[in-house]
């Protein structure tokens, strides 16, 4: 057994497919089957239940990929690692994005990153933030920008505040407020509205503030994509708060959309976060070309 035969038994595991677990590896088909197959006589267990239309792990196979990433992990650490003590980063770095991050442009900081380790593999995971929360002190996503209520905090991870933020309105072009210099929670707590879905900490931002306003409102439709919120508004269907930094570019290049700035309401905070444990040489990298200290 080696590490490549984990590397494609973890990619059959994700893909649930042989042909795309092959193109995803860079390798053959029937490469990869047979060293599949291999490992699977060598183990004298099934790691897959296989048909024609179908792939899923055996409860040996699960336990054996779950062991597999963890090793696999370990390995591009040590690669990393000692690439790092000669001066050069190498191996992989996992960043999640929520959809509305605006305190960094991430492609100018891809672009300045890729500059100075241009050995480094990145992938790019978007999320809500509590998932990609989670995903770090998992250890699935090294480093990830989130956008949580001011007054929260990201729990279990290392983070550092990239920005502050408050809300605007964003109306239809021809809606009665379109015009209005400024409102309140108060002045609008009466209309229809597109959020975010419940229980997410995008939606968390407003919901929070009506609350604390003593105000309840009509969420009638809810979605997971920004753009398909201000598509939503941009027909009348209702109206929404959204993050000033991100949503300004936005409906700048949009005659269909009018903001209005809002006496108190939602406010988020931009953050940076990482894993408390032992940050791989591709994360401190990152943090550097941010200008983040973290006294390791």
């Amino acid at each position: 057994m080696d590490l490549q035969q984990m590397r494609y038994a973890v990619a059959v595991a994700e893909t649930r497919n042989f042909t795309r677990a092959a193109e995803r590896c860079f390798v053959a088909q029937s490469s990869l089957s047979h060293r599949i197959g291999a490992l699977e006589r060598e183990l004298g267990v099934r790691l897959f239940a296989r048909s024609s239309r179908r792939v899923e792990l055996t409860s040996a196979g699960e336990a054996f990929v779950s062991r597999a990433r963890d090793a696999l992990a370990a390995a591009d650490l040590a690669v990393a690692d000692a690439a790092a003590a000669t001066g050069v980063v190498r191996g992989r770095l996992s960043v999640g994005v929520i959809v509305t991050t605006a305190a960094v442009d991430v492609p100018e900081l891809l672009q300045r990153y890729r500059s100075r380790h241009p050995e480094v593999r990145v992938t790019l995971r978007s999320g809500r933030s509590d998932e990609l929360a989670a995903a770090i002190r998992d250890g699935d996503v090294d480093i990830a920008f989130l956008g949580l209520p001011e007054g929260d905090r990201p729990s279990g991870v290392e983070s550092v505040v990239l920005a502050h933020d408050e809300h605007v309105l964003v109306v239809a072009a021809g809606h009665r407020l379109a015009g209005a210099d400024r409102v309140t929670l108060e002045d609008i707590a009466g209309e229809t509205f597109v959020d975010f879905v419940t229980g997410t900490p995008a939606r968390a931002q407003s919901d929070q503030a009506f609350a604390a306003a003593g105000l309840v409102r009509d969420v009638a439709f809810e979605a997971g994509v920004v753009e398909l919120i201000t598509r939503l508004v941009a027909r009348g269907l209702g109206i929404a708060l959204l993050p000033s930094a991100f949503v300004r570019p936005l409906a700048a290049g949009d005659p269909g959309l009018a903001l209005v700035p809002v006496t108190g309401g939602p406010r988020r905070v931009e953050y940076l976060a990482w894993s408390r444990f032992n940050p791989s040489p591709a994360t401190r990298a990152m943090l550097g070309v941010l200008g983040v200290r973290t006294g390791a």
